[in-house]
């Protein structure tokens, strides 16, 4: 007994899901009785979609982009096709769309790859833990920035060089504005919110920011007050709503994300009923991408279906509490420090350590605050910013709490 895949795309994962997929389809046989073969491929240069269609049991789409990739996700659907797809821009504009015509038309619509690469947060988050109430998930789901900053931190290099470095070694794209702006990050928290929080979330209710401002000045303070930097992504409940975002945040050395280095990704789940579970593992590469895409395919040949339920809508929150790191550069003055703590206090914002060094007008002062709301602490920021000894635009990263035993 065979099960046909159709398979759309052939760049770099999709070469090696082909590859994959020949290679390991005996075994898949030996186990299940079923063997998956290749029905046909889609290129831009090669291939009909009708055909293929017609051919296969399941179409994998590892295209990318959201058109044409969503027409064919609907129509393959439409047709009693299962569908598996690595697409979290595709997912994160127009998964609810996705997900009805999955229940309408009783197939299955298997996601794995589209978040951090083999580690199995879709999976856990869908089934394993479909019964636990999630307050909270964490994840470092970019390798390309996760590596930018790891190296930036090991070896003192700029974010220019250590992009340079990404993209000699193929971390990073030659055109790495997706992924250094947290764009693609953000993009893979909005799939994750849907399942934890079974709440609408589109890419465009994610607030993100990227790497490209981190310099090596504020990696080096991090380290002076026991930090490390990591482009994280958060959603949670807060006061009957949810908030997902992106930001460089810097972690304490006890948070289970905070030795997660290189390529690498990870997810953090918090939940009553299991206080919290990290997973971890490649985040990105074709053969890594494509072995969670067969780890789907594989999935889809053994029933019942598995798709999310339908969402429920639910407020979204933007206004968050953080801790706060800022560095000032800043003129040697007599009564800095205390004109800054005033504007500071005058918001509520209570600060939590200091450090400063240099002299005359080569000053910095790198400060670390203790939680407050953020729109108080970027009202006492925008203040901060006009004072006359302050000499360039201040450097805010959030810094996360949290630390698990």
């Amino acid at each position: 007994m065979t099960f046909r895949v159709g398979l759309l795309g052939h760049g770099t994962v999709g070469a090696a899901f082909h590859e994959l997929l020949e290679s390991r389809a005996g075994t898949i046989e030996a186990e299940l009785g079923i063997r998956p073969e290749l029905s046909g491929v889609l290129t831009r240069s090669a291939g009909d979609f009708e055909e293929i269609l017609e051919r296969s049991d399941l179409v994998a789409e590892l295209m990318g982009g959201t058109e044409p990739a969503r027409d064919y996700v609907l129509r393959a659907m439409a047709a009693g096709k299962h569908v598996v797809t690595a697409n979290k821009q595709l997912l994160s504009q127009h998964g609810e769309e996705l997900f009805e015509a999955a229940r309408e038309h009783r197939v299955q619509l298997r996601f794995e790859a589209a978040v951090a690469g083999v580690v199995p947060a879709i999976r856990v988050m869908g089934e394993t833990l479909a019964a636990a109430h999630v307050e909270r998930v964490h994840g470092i789901v970019n390798g390309t920035t996760n590596f930018i900053l790891t190296q930036m931190t090991r070896t003192g290099a700029t974010y220019q060089e250590a992009l340079g470095e990404a993209q000699a070694l193929g971390y990073a794209e030659a055109d790495p504005t997706e992924d250094v702006t947290g764009k693609d990050a953000a993009a893979k928290m909005a799939i994750l919110a849907r399942l934890a929080f079974n709440a609408p979330v589109h890419l465009d209710q994610v607030r993100y920011e990227g790497i490209e401002r981190v310099t090596p000045h504020d990696i080096a303070y991090a380290k002076d007050l026991g930090l490390s930097l990591k482009l994280v992504g958060t959603a949670e409940r807060i006061d009957g709503g949810i908030a997902v975002h992106v930001h460089p945040v810097f972690l304490y050395a006890g948070h289970p994300l905070a030795t997660v280095d290189g390529a690498f990704n990870a997810v953090t789940i918090e939940s009553p009923a299991i206080t919290e579970i990290t997973l971890s593992g490649p985040g990105a590469g074709g053969p890594q991408t494509a072995s969670a895409v067969l780890g789907d395919v594989i999935s889809a040949m053994i029933p019942p279906p598995s798709v999310p339920p339908p969402a429920v809508e639910q407020p979204i929150v933007t206004d968050v509490e953080f801790s706060f790191y800022v560095h000032l550069e800043v003129a040697d003055r007599p009564g800095v420090l205390a004109q800054v703590a005033e504007i500071l206090g005058l918001q509520g914002v209570s600060i939590r350590s200091v450090v400063q060094q240099g002299l005359g007008d080569e000053a910095r002062l790198v400060m670390v605050m203790h939680p407050v709301l953020e729109s108080k602490f970027r009202a006492a920021v925008d203040m901060i910013a006009g004072l006359d000894f302050v000499r360039s635009t201040p450097r805010v990263i959030r810094v996360l709490e949290e630390v698990f035993e």
